[in-house]
């Protein structure tokens, strides 16, 4: 990621600095995408947490979904940005101030298994931005209000410039928007 686009997506993410009245901003990732994600969590000297439960093996731990609150300026979240950018290690969320880290990981926990036609229990990776681009914009409103939960605002890189996708729950459903970077 160039300089400048950092710059761009830092000052597009935290208009007001960093404060703690201000929009939070934290991202979703996918350890399955890269075996640097979870060292990088455990030495980056910000919140963080696992979205799998219980103890587990080191490889599982790795390949994990993780949440964790970014700050602007923050070494661990430049290298998010900078290792993430174009290789799909997750999503962003914006919430208010009063949303905590722990209420995300609650919520986010109740999304990872969906039953399947025949009642089978199956992993839903909505973690991986590949599948919440496909994902988000055919659901309810209904499905929506369920899938943000405390959440106003999923911010996605897009596949096609240098900019964000935004998806917000909507009386139809999902609206998407797009934030130029450029």
């Amino acid at each position: 990621m160039e300089p400048q686009l950092l710059d761009r997506l830092t000052r597009r993410l935290w208009p007001e600095g960093n404060t703690l009245t201000g929009a939070q901003v934290h991202a979703v990732l996918d350890g399955a995408r890269d075996e640097r994600i979870e060292p990088l969590l455990r030495s980056g000297g910000l919140e963080y947490a696992c979205l799998l439960a219980g103890p587990l093996t080191p490889a599982l731990r790795a390949a994990a979904p993780f949440v964790v609150h970014l700050a602007p300026g923050s070494p661990l979240t430049e290298r998010i940005f900078e290792g993430g950018w174009g290789r799909d290690w997750g999503f962003l969320t914006v919430a208010p101030p009063d949303v905590t880290l722990l209420q995300l990981r609650r919520h986010f926990r109740t999304l990872l298994q969906v039953q399947d036609e025949s009642g089978r229990r199956l992993m839903f990776r909505f973690y991986d931005p590949r599948v919440l681009r496909v994902y988000l914009p055919p659901c309810t409103s209904e499905e929506a209000e369920r899938f943000f939960g405390p959440v106003p605002q999923m911010l996605v890189r897009s596949t096609t410039e240098a900019a964000l996708m935004s998806y917000e729950p909507a009386e139809s459903g999902v609206r998407i928007g797009r934030i130029s970077l450029q």
